[in-house]
């Protein structure tokens, strides 16, 4: 359903209700080395600069398996943000038995909880960002918590992908590619309800500009078909074989602070 007119605490309130109630069933997935559904991973593309000995922000950390794989692969400093309290539960939990320490922040990507600035050598989000309600101030404090020369890289479902469905075995659109409107899904995960933003391509990659990072790479890759499950060849499933040959499910930015890394 459009929506044209959201406050800002309902958008919160509803995203946060809903999250905690489908955490469960995101647990573990969508995260490190794998961006997104059927889409290039991270020993395909080689997008992160060195996590040895690097600080490390994940905005929408989820259950925190993308930190486990950061603190596995001897990343110094590791700090994630969510939004859901469930999320932050998981992850904490998760690091803990793994035996890695963690700053874990139950906060909306809108606000600073506490993060300190110029500070990071690697901002990464996968399968997150596009939750946020405002883009712009989201991407500035993104900036203003990396160093100088620090980079910025994030996953999302490809606008178009979410344009398309399935109907009579054929995939067909269902709505406007340039409609930016929020919408209102009221039976969602485990029937949670959650307020989405839909973007066309060039607002990420404009907001980024504008934010002030430069844009390094641009990837809409390739289906990548070893990470198939079963149901996934069922033309109906969201992310099916079928529609990922068709579109990318996933986007995938790498853009940096310009300046010289700090030590």
């Amino acid at each position: 359903m459009e929506t044209n007119h959201i406050d800002q605490s309902t958008i919160q309130e509803t995203n946060r209700a809903g999250w905690n109630k489908a955490a469960q069933q995101f647990y573990g997935s969508t995260a490190l080395p794998i961006y997104g559904p059927l889409a290039p991973t991270e020993s395909d593309l080689r997008l992160l600069d060195q996590i040895r000995n690097a600080r490390i922000l994940e905005i929408g950390c989820g259950s925190g398996h993308s930190l486990f794989y950061l603190g596995e692969h001897d990343a110094a400093e590791l700090w994630g943000l969510d939004l859901s309290e469930t999320q932050i539960g998981y992850a904490s939990a998760l690091l803990q038995e793994k035996g890695y320490a963690a700053h874990l922040f139950s906060s909306p990507m809108e606000e600073n909880p506490g993060i300190p600035e110029n500070y990071f050598d690697m901002v990464l989000s996968i399968y997150a960002i596009g939750w946020t309600y405002d883009l712009a101030h989201t991407l500035s404090l993104i900036a203003s918590y990396l160093k100088p020369g620090g980079s910025f890289i994030f996953s999302w479902e490809h606008p178009i992908y979410g344009c398309l469905k399935s109907q009579d075995g054929q995939m067909v659109l269902k709505r406007s590619y340039s409609d930016e409107r929020p919408l209102t899904r009221s039976s969602w995960v485990n029937n949670a309800s959650v307020i989405q933003y839909p973007r066309k391509l060039s607002t990420y990659l404009n907001s980024l500009i504008d934010a002030g990072l430069i844009v390094e790479r641009v990837i809409e890759g390739d289906m990548n078909p070893s990470l198939a499950r079963e149901d996934d060849h069922l033309f109906e499933r969201w992310y099916s074989l079928a529609r990922a040959q068709m579109m990318p499910t996933t986007f995938i930015v790498k853009a940096r602070k310009p300046g010289i890394v700090q030590g």
